[in-house]
């Protein structure tokens, strides 16, 4: 497969440097040349970070220095004692149930090892399922973690940590994402309540077996979930033995449930003699239930049924009988029953007959004959009342977990799954019988699975893939599966199956049958028959199993006449309880319990199978539940059976990752420069060549990976953990490079804004000037010739130039001439006006002019005693200006024109008459006219008028010339 072409080039590594590698060498990071120092010191320094606490024991008992189990043993317990519950056997995690909240949980410790390696952190469960949902995200293949122990080891606990913590990493800001997660979570308080019970070894032991898969799309974001049920123990429901108790939602539902009386009040909840559990608060876990409830979707409508449905359960328990003088079964109260049909809706009658009576139909050639209403004795009849209080409870939770199901129906598609597997431990009872074997049976094949992952498919690979490599003994419990599930020769459950269908109607005489049928099976060394026992030598121990009533509990079956109690209620939801009704009339077996529970494993094998699997094995440190106590023995136990000795050997003998050359290559081929360039595919040869071409050019020491026939071994996870930080920072190194350019961008970018900003705040103040500029500008364009200068500079029309509204000194006495007072000056500068005398030409004369918003000012500056005097010359209100005059050329010649006056019209020429123009304009509202032409026609005094006629002459140099006409 030709791998995908990624942009980037690959950075020249930095040569290897000996100070602080030394260190790392210590934990086996040595195994690559180091030619990405950098990366190795941030695992170095993350190894160092994770480890401040000091370490008590080994935390990856691949590196004990003697291997044996009671060297495991003391090292668990050094650990244990000092609170180091979790350890490592390579990627296996080791837990051992402290029995006391050690505060490791919290969000900040999911920070800690959210996106690192094992390596990195202190062992831990989150560390599996960091590791499970990187896999998944980076490889693209189906997860599981498989949690395996025996009852009271922790399984549960460590099942829900692995949903806390991918709950909590596993991003997604969509609503329904969030939901999702909010519906995983609720499932743990929902199915404990109605799935777990106190029991001697566990105050919360499941008694059921789940695997839950959460669906993920290909961002990582959960989408969906399942849950796949397996083997309830039902038989819980109607007996417990002393100090154990039913399943918690009883007791919840009695203790808060308004208008219930307590457990106490109930034969199902209070003959074990065991209502109340120090460390268990029914009443708060009943709310949490109710909540769970409400976050998976159940309607009130819905949630008020199932408290039905237990009611009628609780009620079932007290229906007594009495034995007649006949030997048959009566009612002893009949107000209970009735109370019952009640619940049940049906008639009270038809509940009578029910419990105590049975309808045997004859039949003769295979045609219908006689019905009989036979009736029970009180054993039967007790009997027949616990099969359907079983089977409704049963019936009932299979329908919590299916709308579980429905609720968290994937939204999207999904690309991967996440399997988390929590079903019961391994359960060696002084009374064991059917549900003991059963459960046994889902560990022995759990226990196989861990077997063929990790031991005996692994030796074989290395066959196949001519690795070098020394072999493991081990034991493979494969023989012990056989004896219970196999057909041909018939295992434990085909006798069973065989003794239910010879003696069906009998109990007594299908279990004397069972009895003969195990004498077949006394050839296999793990079974021994013990006249109404048998013993079977488990992985984890020999247990022996009580044949009475076994037979009755593998066909689990309800009664004709119990199934048509249920059939006549008017209770729709008790009738979708029980959907499939078996056919009287079909000559085909009905499945036995033996016959689901091993389609059920074998399902839940297959599943396991097609994902890459996490194991957690969960230890019991002691059957008191105490948080100090370490019994060595029952521990050296459980760690024999776990074989955790043989593990250990194995993955130190074998290697920790193996992948085709195909995959491999695709993966790190940017890791050697001879098969990439700039971030392309560059390599011409076969993949194996390619593969071992990038573990010589990353420095991996020659002892640390094998080449097979199809796939590259490489030994420690250390190697592997190297290659993928070596992968990430030179996706790290590319990415420097794209952020350093647009650094340098948003460096420009910034800088040119500065300026902008700089230049803005600099002119700011001038915008207004500005804008009275460009309305002059607009009122003399196309119409009067421009100075060049004048158009293309950008000077602002400020207006007041001899500073009069600053109080300068030549301000001050401008205005104190002016007499403007508080009058704001708009525009204020120096003109020259032409000034007629009589017999002689006009003459232009220096003069002030200042402007306010009531008039313009002409002033003069004279010599009086050898001082200069400025004086008003004149003063013409704003309001009385009919019209400003200019050329039409490119001089500074304009008049004012007014109402008659001795003086006439004043005309000056003035360097700023855009500007002036534009102020008187502004502060008339317009209402001057602006004459611009060849000649400019003035009042010269009172009565006579005159004109100034403009010629352009290209002799004159710099502004205008004025030459009188006499």
């Amino acid at each position: 497969m030709a791998p995908s072409k990624k942009a980037g080039k690959k950075v020249t590594p930095a040569p290897k440097k000996s100070g602080g590698q030394g260190k790392v060498a210590k934990v086996r990071v040595t195994v690559v040349a180091l030619a990405a120092t950098h990366a190795f010191r941030l695992l170095q320094a993350d190894w160092k970070e994770g480890f401040k606490k000091k370490q008590v024991g080994v935390s990856d008992m691949t590196l004990l220095t003697t291997i044996s189990n009671e060297s495991v043993n003391e090292n668990l317990q050094k650990r244990w004692t000092n609170g180091e519950i979790y350890t490592y056997i390579g990627a296996v995690l080791i837990s051992v149930n402290p029995f006391r909240d050690l505060g490791i949980y919290t969000d900040e410790v999911i920070q800690k090892y959210r996106g690192k390696n094992r390596l990195e952190v202190p062992p831990h469960v989150f560390s599996i399922a960091e590791s499970s949902y990187y896999n998944m995200n980076a490889y693209h293949e189906n997860q599981c973690v498989i949690i395996s122990g025996e009852s009271g080891a922790g399984k549960t606990e460590a099942a829900k940590r692995i949903m806390q913590y991918i709950a909590e990493v596993s991003g997604g800001q969509d609503s329904s994402i969030q939901e999702i997660k909010d519906m995983v979570l609720a499932t743990n308080p929902l199915l404990e309540s109605f799935g777990c019970a106190k029991t001697l070894r566990n105050n919360n032991s499941s008694r059921h077996g789940k695997y839950l898969e959460i669906m993920f799309n290909t961002q990582g974001e959960p989408v969906g979930a399942q849950i796949t049920n397996y083997l309830l123990e039902k038989g819980r429901v109607v007996s417990q033995i002393e100090n154990e108790r039913d399943f918690h939602i009883f007791y919840q539902f009695t203790k808060e449930m308004f208008g219930l009386q307590g457990p106490e009040a109930y034969a199902y909840t209070s003959t074990s003699n065991c209502l109340s559990v120090s460390d268990i608060d029914d009443v708060k876990d009943y709310h949490a239930t109710i909540k769970a409830m409400g976050v998976i979707g159940l309607s009130q409508e819905e949630q008020t049924e199932i408290f039905r449905m237990l009611a009628i359960i609780l009620w079932l328990g007290n229906v007594q009988f009495a034995e007649q003088d006949d030997g048959n079964s009566m009612i002893a109260d009949t107000d209970v029953t009735d109370f019952v049909a009640y619940l049940l809706g049906v008639d009270s009658s038809l509940v009578q007959k029910a419990l105590t009576m049975r309808v045997m139909e004859t039949q003769r050639g295979g045609r219908r004959g006689s019905v009989y209403d036979v009736p029970l004795n009180p054993s039967q009849a007790t009997s027949g009342r616990d099969a359907l209080a079983k089977a409704i409870y049963n019936n009932l939770f299979e329908w919590i977990v299916s709308r579980v199901n429905i609720s968290m129906k994937p939204r999207f598609a999904h690309a991967q799954v996440i399997g988390i597997l929590d079903i019961y431990g391994f359960e060696i009872f002084d009374d064991n019988s059917f549900e003991q074997l059963c459960i046994n049976y889902v560990n022995e094949k759990l226990q196989q699975i861990f077997i063929e992952l990790t031991l005996k498919t692994e030796q074989e690979e290395y066959v196949r893939e001519q690795i070098k490599w020394n072999e493991i003994k081990y034991f493979n419990n494969k023989i012990v599966c056989d004896l219970i599930e196999e057909r041909r020769p018939p295992g434990i459950f085909a006798a069973l199956n065989d003794a239910c269908a010879t003696a069906h109607a009998d109990p007594t005489a299908a279990d004397n049958s069972f009895i003969q049928r195990t004498s077949m099976l006394s050839s296999n060394p793990h079974f021994d028959a013990r006249g109404t026992q048998f013993l079977v030598r488990h992985y984890a121990g020999d247990v022996m199993y009580n044949v009475a009533g076994m037979t009755d509990k593998n066909k689990d079956s309800l009664i004709k006449d119990l199934l048509d109690l249920v059939a006549s209620s008017d209770n729709q939801f008790l009738q979708s309880l029980f959907p499939d009704r078996p056919d009287p009339n079909s000559k085909k077996r009905p499945p036995t319990a033996g016959d689901r529970i091993k389609a059920s494993a074998g399902a839940l094998v297959d599943n396991l199978m097609k994902a890459q699997p996490s194991y957690i094995r969960t230890i019991k440190p002691n059957a008191n539940r105490s948080s100090s106590e370490y019994d060595g023995k029952a521990i050296l136990h459980q760690i024999k059976y776990l074989g955790l000795q043989e593990n250990i050997r194995v993955r130190r003998a074998g290697f920790a990752y193996r992948n085709t050359f195909e995959k491999m290559v695709e993966r790190f081929y940017l890791l050697s420069p001879r098969t990439s360039y700039a971030g392309d595919y560059t390599w011409q040869g076969d993949a194996r060549s390619g593969c071992e071409q990038i573990l010589r050019d990353c420095g991996i020491a020659k002892d640390e990976w094998q080449m097979g026939v199809t796939k590259a071994f490489i030994k420690n996870p250390e190697t592997l953990f190297a290659l993928e930080t070596m992968r990430d920072q030179y996706w790290h190194n590319m990415a420097r490079r794209i952020q350093r350019a647009f650094r340098n961008y948003m460096r420009y970018k910034h800088e040119c804004a500065r300026r902008i900003q700089r230049f803005w705040k600099n002119n700011k103040e001038g915008i207004a000037y500005a804008q009275v500029r460009e309305y002059g500008h607009q009122i003399l364009a196309s119409r009067k010739e421009r100075r060049r200068f004048s158009l293309l500079s950008y000077r602002r029309f400020m207006g007041d130039y001899l500073d009069v509204n600053g109080k300068s000194a030549l301000g001050s006495e401008l205005a104190s001439a002016c007499g403007v007072g508080s009058d704001h000056v708009t525009y204020s500068g120096r003109i020259q006006l032409l000034v007629s005398h009589f017999g002689r030409s006009s003459k232009l004369s220096p003069r002030y002019i200042v402007v306010t918003n009531k008039a313009f000012h002409i002033l003069v500056a004279t010599n009086k005693d050898g001082n200069a005097h400025i004086s008003l010359e004149r003063k013409i209100p704003l309001v009385s200006i009919r019209s400003i005059g200019l050329s039409n050329l490119r001089d500074d010649f304009m008049t004012l024109s007014g109402p008659v006056a001795e003086e006439g019209d004043p005309v000056f020429t003035c360097h700023f008459k855009t500007e002036l123009v534009t102020h008187l304009l502004q502060l008339t509202q317009a209402s001057i006219t602006v004459l611009v032409g060849p000649t400019m026609e003035y009042a010269k005094k009172k009565d006579k008028r005159t004109q100034i006629k403009f010629v352009k002459d290209e002799s004159v140099l710099k502004d205008g010339v004025y030459k009188s006409h006499t």
